[in-house]
């Protein structure tokens, strides 16, 4: 019989304990949502209302949210304004910098972008946002691709050092988004859906190259906090990231939109939990925030179970798979949760 795999819905007969988890056991911080209008489309607010968000925060027992989508200018403002100045202590806004100034001619966009984190921060950002283009798509003047470790950038990275406000960097993607859209990829029901994910071809980099790229910045820059966003943006490589955890001082991660990846190796991913207990911060990269999405989050981190769903898709498009619980120690998930955050961003303290 064939199936088609898009119709393909089969049902586990595995037995496993069910330990259901609906509120974090100690207050959270969600180091890694999207809150504003930067990824909507439409031009409205991710969040509609933020007091029905600010009611699921507390049935959830989130204390806070960075939320990474400040941008700059009047956007960043409005931002701050809906969420950092009318709910102190619950929100903290991430400001990006305006990429396009990479393609100017001359060598000065560095010091351009160095001056507007300036500003932003001035303005009340509480860090700064750094997305996957730059290294992807971000080109200069004569069309080269920039990249994380182009000389040309230390000026933007040595600001936030200066400023003290940590840089939330996403490189990469998945691995499987660098290789060919095959039988073989573990993303492809993925990569049909997102197309646009698909990084295989030409006139992009090699994921090996981006990984490079962000170890030399995060070692060229010392006095520069660095969040490697999504697991150290290499979930499939925890050997990797541990390494750049036990190299580099200045150098965390967050575990937004990654625990299929993480969930799958769990006795890998809990003890570079335990082995790195202050570098490590929770995070969903939900859009928009959904309480049933945390609900597994709280069950991968808190509990030891077994075999059970990382998605409420069906099917999971992040991988047809199951993960397993952390069943992390107290004192490592308060930290996890909501201790690292606060110390890299205290205004939610």
């Amino acid at each position: 019989m064939d199936i088609p795999l898009s119709q393909y819905r089969p049902i586990s007969q595995l037995t496993v304990p069910v330990t259901v988890v609906e509120r974090a056991r100690v207050p959270a911080v969600d180091a890694h949502v999207h809150l504003g209008r930067w990824l909507t489309g439409d031009g409205d607010w991710m969040v509609k209302d933020v007091p029905a968000l600010l009611a699921t925060m507390d049935g959830l027992n989130l204390r806070g949210m960075v939320n990474l989508d400040g941008r700059w200018g009047g956007e960043l403002a409005a931002n701050l304004e809906r969420y950092d100045a009318a709910h102190p202590g619950r929100f903290a806004t991430f400001c990006h910098v305006d990429w396009s100034w990479t393609a100017d001619p001359g060598h000065g966009f560095g010091e351009r972008l160095a001056a507007q984190l300036r500003a932003c921060v001035a303005e009340g950002a509480a860090g700064l946002k750094v997305w996957k283009d730059v290294g992807l798509r971000r080109r200069d003047h004569r069309g080269e691709l920039v990249m994380l470790d182009d000389e040309r950038l230390a000026p933007l990275w040595e600001a936030a050092g200066e400023l003290g406000v940590p840089i939330a960097l996403h490189t990469a993607d998945p691995v499987a988004f660098f290789q060919p859209i095959d039988e073989r990829n573990e993303r492809v029901e993925q990569l049909a859906a997102r197309p646009d994910w698909a990084f295989s071809g030409p006139g992009f980099p090699r994921f090996e190259r981006l990984m490079e790229a962000m170890e030399s910045m995060v070692a060229a820059h010392p006095a520069t906090t660095v969040i490697g966003v999504h697991a150290g943006c290499w979930p499939e490589n925890l050997g990797w990231v541990g390494g750049m955890l036990d190299r580099y001082p200045n150098f965390h991660i967050d575990l937004a939109a990654r625990i299929a990846e993480l969930g799958r190796a769990p006795r890998a991913a809990r003890e570079l939990l335990v082995r790195h207990p202050g570098r490590v911060l929770f995070g969903t990269d939900e859009i928009p925030p959904d309480p049933e999405v945390y609900r597994i989050h709280f069950r991968f981190m808190e509990s030891d179970d077994e075999a059970f769903a990382h998605s409420t898709q069906d099917p999971p498009l992040m991988g047809r798979w199951t993960i397993s619980g952390l069943d992390l120690p107290d004192d490592v998930l308060a930290r996890v949760y909501a201790g690292n955050a606060l110390a890299l961003v205290p205004r939610l303290a």
